[in-house]
C-alpha cells in the first residue's frame, strides 16, 4: 500500500498544484471576507414598508448583490474544478502505470518459474 501512495505522489503534477494553489486561496479569502463585511440584507419588512421606489431600489441592490457573490463563487469553482481535473489526470495516468506494472510482475513471476522448472528438471 505505501509503494502505491508513494508513487501516485510522484505522479502528481505538484508544480502546477503548488502554482495553483495561491489564486484559489486567494480567491476564497477574498470570497469569505467580501460575505463576512457586508451587511447583512435588509428583512422582507424593511422592503415591504418604504414606498415603492425604495423598494425597488433595495431589490435591485440585493440582485446586484447576489449577482456579484454568484459571480465570484462560480469563479472560485472554476479554479477548483481545473485543480481537480488536474488532480484526476494524474490519478489516471497512476492507475495505468499500476496495471502495467502489474503485468510486468506477472511477467517475471511466470519466467521465474519456468526458470525454476527448468532447473529443476537439468
Amino acid at each position: 500500500m505505501a509503494i502505491s501512495w508513494i508513487t501516485a505522489f510522484k505522479v502528481i503534477p505538484w508544480g502546477d498544484v503548488i502554482e495553483a494553489t495561491p489564486a484559489i486561496v486567494r480567491g476564497a479569502k477574498q470570497l469569505w471576507s467580501k460575505v463576512r463585511s457586508e451587511p447583512p440584507a435588509p428583512p422582507a419588512e424593511a422592503i415591504a414598508d418604504g414606498t415603492p421606489e425604495q423598494r425597488l431600489a433595495a431589490l435591485e441592490a440585493r440582485v446586484q448583490h447576489l449577482s456579484d457573490e454568484l459571480h465570484a463563487s462560480s469563479e472560485l469553482i472554476e479554479q477548483l474544478a481545473q485543480h481537480n481535473a488536474r488532480l484526476v489526470d494524474a490519478v489516471q495516468t497512476l492507475r495505468v502505470r499500476t496495471w502495467v506494472l502489474a503485468a510486468l510482475v506477472v511477467v517475471l513471476g511466470l519466467g521465474l518459474v519456468a526458470l525454476a522448472v527448468v532447473r529443476a528438471g537439468g
